[in-house]
């Protein structure tokens, strides 16, 4: 009577199991026995979704002067995210950033630490080329740092690095000052979450000042200690 209990038991309970329509692995192994679904969305769709609200945008002067929009490049898997200013001209006539001059030094910089441009994620601050190649104007920074804390959710990066004062200023305001800043770990907070941020010059103003590059080299090596201490994988 006991063994044919059990067995009706064992029937009920596997029935019971697939209504909850979840994944069931049995095994010895006391643990990772539930296997979750998949997200609905995956990254690829988030990033398609942001970079047509960021298309749709009006009332721009960035915009309408600019013959494309430049949203990204490399790999969105990477845990290690760069954040530089705005697309030039060569980035307005190819559609991806860091591809004139300064994405040349960008290489360079990162494979001098042993990291290929393809194992990084790269964006700008702003995703239309500014006129004449003009930093951005403060109320366009503020106006797409909205979408670029909403670019860093999707990414969801170990290390954040911006790279040059508009950068810094749309994540962490215009009170600090980029000689003072760089080089140092910060913390930034989006959408509740902690971000490991690193703040360095961008590459452009090397091109013009390269008595600098000392100080992006320290940068650089620190960044790969990090890298090396947290065990990432790039």
């Amino acid at each position: 009577m006991f063994y044919k209990n059990k067995k009706q038991n064992d029937i009920i309970n596997l029935e019971l199991l697939k209504s909850y329509e979840i994944g069931y692995t049995f095994s010895n192994k006391p643990i990772k026995r539930i296997e979750i679904k998949p997200e609905v969305e995956s990254k690829t769709e988030l990033l398609k979704n942001l970079s047509y609200k960021i298309s749709k945008i009006e009332n721009c002067e960035l915009k309408s002067s600019a013959s494309k929009l430049v949203f990204s490049d490399g790999d969105p898997t990477s845990p290690l995210m760069i954040v530089g200013e705005g697309p030039g001209q060569k980035e307005d006539e190819i559609g991806k950033p860091f591809v004139g001059e300064a994405g040349l030094l960008l290489n360079k910089m990162f494979k001098a630490i042993n990291i290929g441009r393809e194992k990084i994620y790269i964006t700008n601050v702003v995703n239309y080329r500014p006129p004449n190649n003009r930093k951005p104007e403060p109320s366009e920074i503020t106006k797409y740092a909205f979408f670029l804390r909403e670019h860093i959710s999707i990414i969801d990066p170990k290390i954040l690095i911006l790279m040059g004062s508009t950068a810094m200023e749309s994540l962490f305001g215009t009170k600090i000052k980029i000689s003072k800043e760089r080089g140092i770990w910060k913390e930034l907070i989006v959408n509740n979450k902690t971000y490991l941020t690193m703040i360095t010059f961008h590459p452009a103003y090397l091109l013009r000042q390269p008595d600098q590059k000392k100080y992006s080299w320290a940068d650089l090596k620190e960044t790969r200690r990090k890298i090396n201490e947290l065990n990432l994988k790039i």
